[in-house]
């Protein structure tokens, strides 16, 4: 099988990463989620430099731990700060099996120290599946040839 790389996949899906300050309250958190209709946000200052992740998961954890309040702290008191990360180059089959140990749904993408992108194990194994059938209809090609 051919090496996809994670590179490929932000060719495909774009590199678009939604990030929100560490001191949004996690309201306005939820009112970003909500108006991008996505799950998780990089915490970031800057939009380049990765403090933490946050997710709708964190979020619905920290309701149950601690009651409504939780709505009007800030993003880092929520946020999980150690990312894993992966660069452009990192081979998909081996995040996606890392993403699955760990049980890890997104990983922020960086290159030369700089977000550039995000992808979500859907997105790693949807691009394996497709990488997969293109390879099976090749064989499938040449054998009939």
């Amino acid at each position: 099988m051919v090496s996809l790389l994670i590179g490929t996949i932000l060719r495909t899906k774009g590199s678009e990463v939604t990030t929100v300050h560490p001191e949004a309250t996690v309201t306005e958190l939820l009112a970003v989620l909500a108006a991008r209709n996505i799950g998780v946000a990089v915490v970031s200052e800057d939009g380049l430099s990765i403090i933490g992740i946050v997710s709708e998961r964190d979020v619905a954890r920290r309701l149950h731990e601690d009651g409504a309040g939780v709505l009007g702290a800030p993003v880092s008191s929520i946020m999980t700060a150690e990312v894993r990360t992966c660069a452009p180059g990192a081979n998909a089959e081996e995040l996606r099996r890392t993403m699955t140990t760990h049980h890890i749904r997104h990983v922020p993408v960086v290159d030369g120290g700089r977000l550039v992108g995000i992808v979500s194990l859907g997105d790693v194994v949807k691009s394996t599946i497709e990488l997969l059938e293109s390879e099976r209809a090749h064989l499938v090609d040449y054998l009939h040839r």
